[in-house]
Parts: structure tokens; sequence; C-alpha cells
């Protein structure tokens, strides 16, 4: 995948500020035309660069998100992720261990899906050998509010004051009932899923609404923390073309310190605390693996509470954040 431009860049975090910004108003801040904004956009998700998505918070609905490591026999291993990656429940398969080894996560809709998923049909297909699943606990980077901070210093202060940037916080959002989804909600999440800049008319048209019902309803699924506008990114596009996933065991007064600290760090997409022995994971981009090498030893690894962990080489990436990956690309 060929770099992106510095203009490309600057519109990309921008999209980061507010992902449904308009054109006219990205332009106008970064000194572009609003043409050129839009062609420059188009570009890249037509190349598999950027895919600008809504994404629904499972906790709003009384939903649990599972991280699941299999472990497989030899040359099963990407039979099994494609698999995987076709189901709606399934936002993000890895394949690792020289293709030994399947990394997904898993939102659970219900108990009986869970069971049936994880109790029932992973563990008996033949190709898996083991499995270890280990709820997410709590998202410090790639939920609601928070970005990756690899685009940090490419505009200016007075850029991002411009767009609306606002201070990220890692405070979770708690919700004491679950939420319930009429029929039109549905629908208009399902739109936004597929774009997350889909217009008004688009999101009214899909839910049989009228254009201002359509945008109240948008509002608040947003301001409620039911959904939010995620901005998912190639690493390659950035020159980040290794990655790989970190298993942390840390102890358990510093868990939270530990995740706000990798959140804050470029080299970190995904980060969350989890169940079980391994208490922490990371998704972790990083140019060579000489640079991860320095990364993983100088500061992760010096990190107060980290006592162990264990680094997890990603041969191919499957699905990324619910988009499909054909090589570098996002589908």
């Amino acid at each position: 995948m060929e770099g992106l431009e510095p203009d490309d860049v600057r519109i990309v975090r921008a999209l980061q500020i507010d992902p449904r910004l308009g054109f006219a108003t990205i332009a106008s801040t970064l000194g572009l035309s609003e043409p050129t904004v839009g062609r420059r956009y188009r570009r890249m998700v037509r190349q598999g660069v950027v895919r600008v998505t809504g994404v629904i918070d499972p906790a709003v609905l009384g939903q649990s998100q599972w991280l699941v490591r299999l472990r497989c026999r030899p040359g099963n291993g990407v039979a099994l992720g494609q698999a995987l990656a076709q189901r709606a429940d399934v936002s993000w398969v890895a394949l690792s261990g020289a293709g030994s080894e399947v990394t997904c996560a898993v939102r659970s809709v219900s108990e009986e899906q869970r069971d049936d998923l994880l109790g029932q049909k992973i563990p008996r297909a033949t190709s898996v050998i083991d499995l270890q699943a280990s709820v997410v606990l709590r998202k410090f980077l790639g939920g609601r509010g928070s970005y990756w901070s690899a685009l940090d210093g490419t505009l200016t202060a007075d850029e991002e004051r411009a767009l609306g940037a606002e201070p990220v916080t890692d405070a979770p959002v708690t919700h004491p009932e679950p939420r319930r989804l009429s029929p039109a909600d549905a629908k208009l999440l399902s739109v936004l899923a597929d774009d997350g800049r889909a217009s008004i008319v688009d999101l009214a048209a899909a839910a049989g609404l009228n254009p201002g019902p359509a945008s109240r309803r948008l509002q608040s699924f947003l301001a409620s923390g039911l959904a939010y506008i995620h901005v998912e990114i190639a690493p390659a596009a950035l020159g980040y073309r290794t990655s790989s996933n970190l298993w942390l065991r840390v102890h358990p007064a510093q868990v939270k310190a530990v995740g706000s600290e990798l959140a804050r760090m470029p080299e970190v997409g995904f980060v969350a605390a989890l169940s079980g022995r391994d208490n922490v994971h990371a998704s972790v981009h990083s140019r060579t693996l000489a640079e991860l090498s320095d990364f993983v030893s100088d500061r992760v690894g010096t990190l107060p509470g980290v006592e162990s962990l264990e680094i997890d080489p990603v041969l191919r990436q499957i699905k990324q954040a619910g988009s499909l990956v054909s090589g570098d690309r996002l589908t």
C-alpha cells in the first residue's frame, strides 16, 4: 500500500476529531478546497486506507465482549479465521503462531448465543485444539471517546480547536439498565455501521422516519453512548507494517494505570482490561521487528505493575474493527 500524502493524514486526523464533520468545515480549517477534501477522502476509502463506521457499545445493550484465543491444528487456522470473520458478532480476527493460532473478538448478544458459540460450536470444531476466552472488562482505547494517537501532532493546536477537539477521557460510561432497540433504531444503526458518514436523509429513509426525527435519534444514540462513530485506519498506510498482540500480566492495583498509559502510546491501536491470568491486552503496530523489541523492552516492560508479557506477532489480519481485510487494506 502506498503511503499517505501529508494532506491525506491531516484529513484523517480531522475525521478522528469529528468523523461526521462536513468537508467544507475540514477544508476551511486546513486551508484546502472542499472538492479536494472530498476527492482525497473518497480515494482513501476506495484504496482501503480508512473507513468510518458506526459502532454499537455492547455494554449499553447489556451485552458482553470476549477476546478468544484458539489454538488450531497446523494448516487449519486460515479456514477457521475466515469462517469466524463472516459472523456479524465477530468484529476482529487475526492469525498468528505460524498460522496455528486465531485470536478473535466476539460480541455476545445473549447468554444463549455466547454459550452456543464459545461452549458448543467452536470447541466441537475438529481443527480446534484449545480455547481460551476472556471477557473484556474495560476498554482504554478502541471504544467511545478514544482514538489511535499515531496522528497526534499532525494538526496545530489552533486547527484542533477549530475542528472541535476535546480532551480525551478514559472514564467508562455506566448504564444501570440495558437499553432496548426498536426496529427503526436497528435499521438506522445498520446503515450507520456500513457508513458512519451516511447522510441524515439516508438514515431517515432506512428507518422509515422523517429527517428531523432521524437526526434527533442519531444525536440521542451518540450522546447516550449507545453508539459512537469510529475512524478505522489501515496501519500500513502510516508505515506500520508489523502488528502484534501483547498479553500482559499486571498487578491488579496497576491495571488502570498501565491501560491508560498504553492508550497514550502511538504504537498502540487497542488496549483493554480482561478477565483471566493475562489481564491486559494490547494491539501494537510497529515499523520493524527491531522497533517492536525496543518498544516492548524500553517502554512497556518498564511500566510499574507489569509482571510479565507475551508478544504474539500477527501473521495475517483477517478482520479489523468490523471490516474484512485483504492484504493490508480494509475492504
